[in-house]
This record gives structure tokens, sequence and C-alpha cells, in this order.
């Protein structure tokens, strides 16, 4: 099936390592022209070229998403430099595991701003695209308990609800907003591994929870990522696309 990626311009945060590289890998095996970002300039560095090497134009730089103004003025510098943004990914996340004032600041400087503000900043480009989409990440501790009442679950909440009433205020102009939310992903070196290594019996009990007996994996998120991003995926906008497994048990109607 084609989804009808190739050409298209994407800005992906976060995307270095974990889900957000796995979306831009992706994205640039399906032929988009990608603006990518993260904290670590080597890390940033090593995604640029190898995702030049699939043929595709990249740029990539250092980025904070919790400073307003270089953030904003790094997406409206892409956008021009890539001649356009028709696909917009806000990825970068704080993580979970916060409990206190803290936390709640951080998760909602860089979950929360990270996406609104860089919604902000793309909508210009996005505008102007015959093929717009907004597809923001979720989770399913937002959607249903998980472990503990933490800032990171009440914060990806916010963005689901925003991200599914931005669609209905966009949609007349073109613009396809979703979200995607992701039960636990195991990733070499992320939190799951960690879990894994120090917690086994919650890895364990977690992983049972799964209809196949398996935690998933960041390319099975990214494939829900790029098709929602896609022109295939035309008639879907304002949907909360959960990808777990089986691990919810909520009925969706």
């Amino acid at each position: 099936m084609d989804l009808g990626l190739s050409g298209k311009k994407a800005v992906i945060t976060g995307s270095t390592r974990g889900i957000g590289r796995a979306i831009a890998n992706l994205l640039a095996d399906e032929g988009c022209d990608l603006a990518i970002c993260a904290r670590n300039q080597a890390q940033v560095d090593s995604a640029v070229a190898d995702l030049s090497a699939k043929g595709v134009k990249v740029t990539g730089a250092v980025v904070d998403v919790a400073d307003k103004e270089a953030y904003q003025g790094w997406i409206t510098s892409v956008g021009e430099e890539l001649g356009g943004i028709d696909i917009f990914v806000p990825n970068v996340s704080a993580g979970g595991g916060s409990v206190d004032e803290e936390g709640w600041v951080k998760n909602f400087n860089v979950d929360l701003l990270g996406t609104t503000r860089g919604i902000e900043a793309a909508m210009p480009f996005l505008q102007k695209s015959d093929a717009a989409a907004i597809v923001v990440i979720g989770t399913t501790a937002a959607v249903e308990e998980f472990a503990a009442p933490q800032t990171y679950n009440a914060i990806k909440a916010a963005i689901i609800v925003h991200a599914e009433q931005l669609a209905l205020a966009v949609g007349a102009s073109g613009i396809r907003v979703n979200c995607v939310s992701p039960g636990p992903v195991f990733i070499e070196g992320g939190d799951w591994d960690f879990i894994k290594n120090n917690m086994p019996d919650f890895y364990a009990a977690t992983e049972a929870k799964f209809l196949r007996g398996k935690l998933g994996t960041a390319e099975e998120v990214a494939n829900a990522v790029a098709f929602l991003a896609s022109p295939a995926a035309s008639l879907i906008t304002g949907v909360n696309l959960v990808v777990d497994g089986g691990i919810t048990k909520r009925v969706q109607l």
C-alpha cells in the first residue's frame, strides 16, 4: 500500500532515539524530507547522517522545547529550509515517574507546551499544505490507571483532549489532528529495559497483560504514526489511536 508520503516534509521532535527515531526512520523510508531535533549534538549528527543515507533531505539541531523562542524559531527556520511542513509530530517528553511539583512543571513545560508551542509555530506552514497532518503522542497511562497517579499521566491526558478538540477547530482548513497512545514499549536502554533489569516482577506482570505475551516495539508505534500522518488516512481526524497490544481493557465507543 502506497501511503502517499513521498516528497512530504515532516518535523519530528525528540527524534534521535526510541519512538521518535523509529518514526523518523519510517518516514524517511517512505520518502519524506525531515527536520529532527534532540538535546544531544552527537546523537543529532549521527541521526542526520543515517537518515540522509536513505536519499531524503534531513536537517537536525539541538533544541530545548522548553525554550519557547528557540524552539519556535527552529520550527520556522526548518519550515523555510524544507520548503514547507506537511507533517508535525511533537514527540519529545520529559517522561514518567514524577509525582511532585517539580514533575508537574517539567511535564507541563516539555510535554504539554512542547506540543502546543510546536503546533503554533508549524501552523502557518501546515495551512499551506495540501495534506497537512499533526500526530501527537499520548500514552495508555492517560486513559487508564497505570502504576501510580503520575504527573506524566495527567499531562498526557490533557494533550489528548487538546488534540481532539483542535482537530475540530482546524479540520475545515484541511489540517488533520490525531493522537497515538502507545502502551509499554521495550527499547534497548529505555525505561522498560531498566524495569526489566531492576523490577523483574513488575515487568513480567506487565508483559503478561499483552495478549501476545510481549511488549510493543518502537517500530510498531511508528507504523501507526506514519499511517495517521499520511494521505492514506485522509478521512481520519480527532482520533486517539491506542497502540498497546490489548493491555488496556476499556471499551471504546
